[in-house]
């Protein structure tokens, strides 16, 4: 697996992990490499520093600059979780109540549900902050 530190046209930045370097470029020339905050398909890669072997601490999640994927699993799923145990789930109706909530049109609470490429860019436009939930690998199979 090769990672990349990646940005869109919007300067988001965010990590990226492709099976090759030919795998990035195919999947970013077919516009599937997309940026998880405006949903912006103008994604390149950003400057990188090296990876450098680091010594192996108690406290350190990240060993040799490669990351403890059952740790990082672990701690997306706990993150899922708490959302979705503390957060109405409200479908696709998400972009709409969000816009509900920011423009304090109801209450404010804690929702997660779908939104399409479109919704983002709405949302983002309006001004609306939110955070995608995080995809599992366990999800997709």
């Amino acid at each position: 697996m090769i990672h990349y530190a990646l940005t869109c046209n919007n300067a988001h930045g965010f990590d990226g992990w492709f099976g090759s370097s030919d795998a990035f470029a195919d999947q970013q020339s077919r516009g599937l490499v997309t940026c998880p905050v405006c949903a912006s398909s103008e994604v390149q890669k950003a400057l990188m520093a090296p990876a450098v072997a680091q010594p192996k601490t108690e406290a350190a999640s990240f060993s040799a600059g490669r990351p403890d994927h059952a740790k990082l699993r672990e701690i997306m799923r706990a993150l899922r979780e708490k959302v979705t145990s503390e957060a109405d789930y409200v479908g696709d109706r998400f972009a709409e109540e969000a816009r509900r909530i920011h423009f304090e049109e109801t209450p404010a609470r804690g929702i997660y549900g779908e939104a399409t490429r479109e919704d983002v860019a709405g949302l983002i436009e309006d001004g609306v902050d939110f955070l995608p939930l995080p995809g599992l690998p366990d999800e997709h199979n």
